[in-house]
């Protein structure tokens, strides 16, 4: 009876679910979104390795605890000098610096032949570089330590310039233009994880730091008047040597190098793939929340057009309910007509909801490589608030319905 009554009023029906569609719309697709993001983020931390540690001058970290851009600024840059300190430690297997690719140093255009790339960053490199980054190679080899420390121009390219300066031809030995300085390839990284899809974390090419200090100089951003480089250490503990251990020693290192007392704040950070996931969860958690309440607006428009044309359906059915109370139908059978009248049309609305949902999420999928992921408990929740919405908007017109008096009712004009 539900079904056919709501089928005698498609435009209204119709009209009436469009918020409920809306809604789960929003939810579904961006739950894909949100959660195929999410977990490429956190391959990309994945590949750093679980006792990798990061000695920056400030990272996200410092922001997720409610510090001041304009205070972290104003501590001490980290030194290539900070790394050899950390590199004599017993308890270290490897430290590698590297420099640039932030937002102190310009972005290189990297050409060969006809051939030329955008704009994309250069980073000065430790000859251990892939090692203590995880980061595979498709052809050749990383630098080795003698080339950096005779400061030779040879060049590692991320996979994205390799694709675009050597589409069908071998690069290793190759000359290329790097602004303007030439370099050798001696090498090609693989992909990376890329939590925006595309190929923007492949978008570089790394040289040995110390040619990277010949060319560059001491290239560095002033921020509030003061020099700021882009300067970070990547540090491996030897495998019998916990994790805190070592994060204990590198601390103490870098505290006696800037001079700092027992009751002062360390002037730096020191990131781990456990920190960056924690970081990372209270992130998309928020996110997450935040497109939930989003969403819950416009299911609420939704419910309230569901009870507002429930109402309206049991005025114009009056007659209708006095003559099935005449002929002996109970209450608690004209509650359930109009309750499920409203769960059926708002649990229409959550199905088509999540075709449209997840069709925008594979849509954008296809036309942008960003990556999606589209879980079980999302088309779940889709259907459980569209059917929720539903009982909960119903309520009112259907205990509006069964309260009616069947006599009045039947004299209803």
């Amino acid at each position: 009876m539900a079904v056919e009554t709501l089928r005698s009023n498609k435009m209204r029906s119709a009209l009436t679910i469009l918020g409920v569609v809306i809604g789960i719309t929003s939810i579904v697709s961006m739950t894909a979104l949100i959660r195929g993001f999410d977990e490429s983020f956190k391959d990309l931390f994945r590949q750093i390795g679980p006792k990798t540690m990061f000695v920056t001058k400030f990272s996200i970290v410092s922001f997720s605890q409610g510090k001041e851009f304009r205070d972290l600024i104003k501590r001490p840059n980290i030194t290539i000098e900070d790394a050899h300190a950390i590199e004599r430690s017993p308890l270290i297997d490897s430290v590698a610096v590297q420099l640039g690719g932030g937002p102190g140093t310009r972005p290189e255009r990297f050409t060969y032949g006809n051939n030329a790339t955008k704009r994309m960053a250069v980073i000065g490199a430790s000859a251990n570089f892939g090692q203590t980054n995880s980061i595979p190679l498709e052809f050749g080899r990383v630098f080795t330590q003698a080339e950096v420390d005779r400061r030779r121009n040879v060049v590692v390219l991320g996979n994205a310039p390799g694709k675009v300066l050597f589409p069908a031809a071998d690069p290793i030995g190759k000359q290329v233009r790097i602004g303007r300085t030439q370099y050798t390839v001696v090498g090609v990284f693989g992909k990376r994880p890329n939590p925006l899809g595309g190929n923007q974390a492949d978008e570089f090419a790394i040289i040995p730091h110390t040619t990277w200090q010949k060319v560059y100089g001491a290239d560095a951003l002033r921020i509030f008047g003061i020099v700021h480089r882009d300067v970070s250490i990547i540090v491996i503990p030897r495998d019998e040597v916990p994790q805190a251990a070592a994060m204990r020693e590198v601390e103490e290192i870098m505290r006696a190098r800037h001079g700092l007392r027992l009751d002062q704040e360390s002037d730096f950070d020191i990131g781990t793939q456990d920190a960056l996931f924690k970081v990372w969860e209270r992130i998309s958690s928020g996110i997450f929340l935040a497109l939930v309440v989003i969403s819950s607006i416009a299911l609420m428009v939704g419910g309230i057009g569901v009870m507002a044309i429930m109402t309206i359906s049991v005025t114009e059915r009056t007659r209708e309910i006095g003559v099935r109370k005449a002929l002996g139908a109970r209450r608690r059978e004209i509650l359930w007509q109009f309750m499920l009248e409203a769960v059926f049309l708002t649990s229409l609305g959550g199905l088509i909801g999540i075709v449209l949902g997840a069709s925008i999420g594979w849509l954008i999928n296809i036309l942008s490589g960003f990556p999606i992921s589209l879980p079980w408990w999302s088309f779940a929740i889709g259907i459980g608030f569209s059917a929720s919405v539903g009982i909960f908007f119903g309520i009112f017109p259907a205990f509006k319905a069964a309260r009616l008096d069947p006599i009045e009712a039947l004299r209803y004009e």
